[in-house]
């Protein structure tokens, strides 16, 4: 699941470049370079690009900007792959992934934090009541439909 971006490949001024255009907007109107897999961090579409093409081993720097990524190639490295790398960029499910069961998602949430007990001594909401609201505004909204219906 997930758009595949399209991209298109293209040579650089040298052999050992390689450019990519691609359908979005990757920056914006900011230019980003990375020489390392250390300095692409966060979440940013660039930073993900330039980590995944660093992690390939193929690439000595990065440079993005707005739809366009320039890469130059490490020594007797081909560009073989770095086009899938762009175009996956945002598929977050692939085929052969296997949804997590019920159980699974369950067992990973937080348990709910029991209720607090108030200062008065109340240990829990009155049944039938979400123990994650105070119980005082239970009360201020039973006082205010008493006062309603005496109308």
């Amino acid at each position: 699941m997930g758009q595949l971006v399209a991209v298109e490949q293209k040579a650089g001024g040298a052999s050992t470049i390689v450019r990519f255009e691609t359908n979005r907007s990757l920056t914006g109107m900011g230019h980003e370079r990375f020489t390392s897999a250390a300095e692409a961090k966060g979440p940013r579409p660039a930073a993900v690009i330039a980590r995944r093409f660093f992690e390939a081993g193929h690439v000595s720097w990065v440079h993005v900007y707005g739809n366009c990524i320039t890469a130059s190639l490490e020594a007797g490295a081909s560009q073989a792959g770095l086009n899938e790398i762009v175009r996956d960029l945002y598929q977050y499910w692939k085929p052969g992934m296997v949804p997590p069961t019920l159980e699974e998602l369950l067992a990973s949430m937080p348990a709910e934090a029991a209720p607090a007990a108030s200062s008065s001594g109340d240990s829990a909401a009155p049944a039938g009541e979400d123990p994650r609201i105070p119980p005082h505004l239970f009360e201020r909204s039973r006082n205010a439909r008493a006062r309603l219906a005496a109308k």
